[in-house]
């Protein structure tokens, strides 16, 4: 499922797989290899203990291997998908073993930040054997710019999207160069200094459009405006323009001089650039400060509040809830639709160490998906010691390294939604 708004986006049996295309799931990913019967009371804690569950194993690489677990054998009725204990439900588990994998694991997302794209293009368009879709993110809150992260966006070093102040965000950050991977909530502070002044002014967004106060929005000169507004960084990555709209914007190069400077905002960045932008009472105070060169300052750190050095091989995404913590499940208890039985895509590691990425499929006769306390029980079961809820419901997707679909989401016919970005494992040093 996608949030619309910033503040706060072992094999199958014959009979079993004729049932499923009956019922027109796709097995895609599925191979009568590894069969494996799970015994009554040993499965996953989902729905009566009784429930049949059937295991399919399939190595895809050294080190990386793929897991699909039917459990339940008889569709749903459709107007019980949210209660019934009989489920069945269809979970597709990507493990990854750092000490043995010839790989990386990464964050990736398509042509720039603001635009959408398919899980499985993703995949494909990186190299990657396997992935899955990652981040929240704007969607249908901001069409211009829907795949604009709702939190956290760190790749390759680069901090391209901040995280929230919300507790609620939880962050999955991962080191490519060692396949180590961590979860938990960064913080971060900005500012932008001029250098010769020692001027400095607060950042309040990364990458993100900023808001134009209703009280400044009829002003002809937004410099008069009193209400406080937004000051944004923009980098080349957020799309093919920067926001168009009413406040000032500040182009700099590489080295943080100032190259052009307009009472109106919205321009082409060159690879090298980087902007400013500002509404509201930010306005005239960043026309101010940007005069020669000026300095961009940005910390990150961890929530024990030790600093994490943003370098090559970083990435991040966010999530939205920690669903297992030092082996024991945190998420908290809760109401409403986000609460009920999704689609979910859950990210964490193995006390030993190794990387899991799954997802679960919902909102269908053929798979119910799990509440957030059932995604929780799941990832536990599967042994993860910490672990996070990615996006989920209609974005839900795992792909394979020629774009196939291994899960089936949750639109109509299976139809697969673009999304911000992915976490993806790449073949290779």
């Amino acid at each position: 499922m996608t949030t619309s708004a910033r503040v706060f986006k072992a094999a199958l049996s014959a009979a079993a797989v004729c049932g499923l295309l009956a019922a027109g799931m796709s097995t895609a990913g599925a191979v009568p290899a590894g069969e494996q019967v799970v015994p009554a009371g040993q499965g996953l804690p989902l729905g009566d203990a009784d429930l049949a569950e059937t295991r399919t194993d399939r190595t895809l690489a050294r080190g990386v291997t793929l897991t699909r677990i039917v459990r339940g054998t008889d569709p749903a009725p459709a107007d019980q998908i949210n209660t019934t204990t009989r489920g069945p439900w269809v979970v597709n588990v990507l493990t990854i073993d750092p000490r043995i994998a010839d790989g990386q694991l990464q964050a990736t997302y398509g042509p720039d930040l603001a635009r959408v794209e398919k899980t499985s293009d993703l995949v494909r368009s990186s190299g990657a054997l396997a992935g899955v879709n990652a981040s929240f993110f704007t969607f249908t809150a901001n069409p211009q710019y829907p795949g604009d992260p709702v939190g956290l966006g760190l790749f390759d070093g680069e901090l391209l999207s901040e995280p929230l102040t919300d507790p609620a965000e939880a962050n999955l950050v991962i080191d490519a160069n060692s396949n180590k991977v961590v979860t938990g909530h960064l913080r971060w502070t900005g500012a932008v200094r001029n250098r010769l002044t020692g001027s400095q002014l607060p950042l309040e967004f990364i990458n993100h459009p900023p808001v134009v106060p209703t009280a400044c929005a009829t002003l002809p000169d937004q410099t008069t405006c009193t209400v406080p507004g937004d000051l944004v960084r923009f980098t080349p990555q957020f799309g093919a323009a920067t926001p168009s709209g009413a406040g000032a914007e500040v182009v700099l190069d590489r080295r943080g001089c100032v190259v052009r400077t307009s009472t109106t905002r919205g321009t082409t960045l060159s690879p090298s650039q980087t902007s400013l932008q500002a509404t509201g009472q930010e306005t005239a105070a960043l026309l101010n400060l940007a005069k020669g060169c000026l300095g961009t300052e940005i910390a990150v750190s961890n929530e024990n509040g030790q600093k994490v050095e943003l370098s090559k091989g970083l990435y991040g995404v966010t999530g939205r809830y920690q669903l297992t913590k030092n082996g024991e499940i945190v998420v908290p208890d809760g109401t409403g639709s986000f609460f009920a039985r999704n689609p979910r895509t859950i990210a964490g590691t193995t006390r030993g160490g190794k990387i899991v990425l799954a997802t679960l499929d919902g909102r269908q006769t053929t798979s119910v998906g799990t509440t957030m306390a059932e995604t929780a029980a799941v990832a536990k079961a599967l042994g993860l010691y910490d672990a996070i809820n990615l996006d989920g419901g209609g974005s839900t997707a795992m792909a394979l390294q020629d774009g196939t679909l291994v899960n089936r989401p949750s639109s109509t016919g299976g139809a697969e939604r673009a999304v911000g970005d992915a976490i993806v494992f790449v073949p290779g040093r």
